[in-house]
């Protein structure tokens, strides 16, 4: 298949799907989000036994694409519901994935970027790069983004990261058990092709059983917090701090905020 947004390419038991929109810093659009779901599905059914997810030019994903995020003011709530249940699928599709998924971050990875960056099995990442749980920021909420965070760091560090939004590096997301690896940019795939190496010498069984085995035990829980993630993601579109929100965002200003 062509795609507009992303690319994907195979190396024996190793498939690469690349994020193609380095003149948005690879943010997330609903072409984007069509796109990598149909190249995970495509990798699942492949023979390929290990994914490196990675980004073409100076960042991962930056988050949002700014179109998106204005065509969010006119959405109904039947479609906030609808856009909520999206983003659930293409995380949890990650998350869930049935092979090995490791993420080479080559530069920023914010908001759902950071989503995608830290949902992978391993997570190596550059010196430079940043993450962000932002949603505040700009009058959303984390809900389903923090569902996964919790079961990754705990509940203190993780209320830092989402009621602050503040921006972290990599030093930081290495220290709270977020990153696998910090590993220089020029030394970044070659280093990610080596742990797929390394991956490859087991049996692919075996890891295939392994990862069933960690989706069982968290598919439970993670399902009860989910649906509830989902109506509240699509609850806070209604609200007034949201618009104003996205508006100030878009408008380069800072907002004002009336808590309504």
């Amino acid at each position: 298949m062509n795609y507009k947004t992303l690319q994907l390419a195979y190396d024996r038991a190793i498939a690469t799907i690349t994020l193609n929109r380095p003149e948005k810093r690879n943010a997330i659009s609903f072409d984007l989000i069509d796109e990598l779901l149909e190249a995970l599905d495509a990798v699942a059914k492949s023979d390929a036994i290990v994914l490196i997810l990675t980004g073409t030019g100076k960042a991962f994903c930056s988050g949002m694409d700014l179109e998106n995020l204005k065509a969010l003011l006119g959405r109904t709530p039947d479609q906030n519901i609808e856009d909520s249940r999206t983003m659930v699928k293409l995380f949890r599709s990650l998350y869930e994935f049935p092979k090995v998924t490791i993420a080479a971050v080559n530069g920023p990875a914010i908001a759902g970027g950071t989503g995608l960056a830290l949902l992978c099995d391993f997570t190596l990442a550059v010196p430079e790069a940043k993450f962000g749980y932002t949603e505040v920021r700009i009058g959303f909420v984390p809900a389903i983004v923090s569902t996964f965070l919790l079961r990754q760091i705990g509940e203190k560090q993780a209320r830092d990261l989402l009621l602050t939004g503040r921006i972290f590096d990599a030093e930081e997301a290495f220290r709270l058990g977020l990153l696998t690896e910090i590993v220089p940019q020029e030394n970044l795939l070659k280093r990610a092709h080596e742990l797929a190496g390394t991956l490859l010498q087991n049996s692919p069984s075996s890891l295939r059983a392994t990862k069933q085995l960690l989706t069982d035990h968290a598919r439970a829980e993670l399902d009860a917090q989910i649906e509830a993630a989902v109506r509240e993601n699509a609850a806070v579109r209604t609200t007034a701090d949201f618009r104003e929100g996205i508006s100030s965002f878009l408008e380069k200003r800072k907002p004002a905020w009336t808590g309504k």
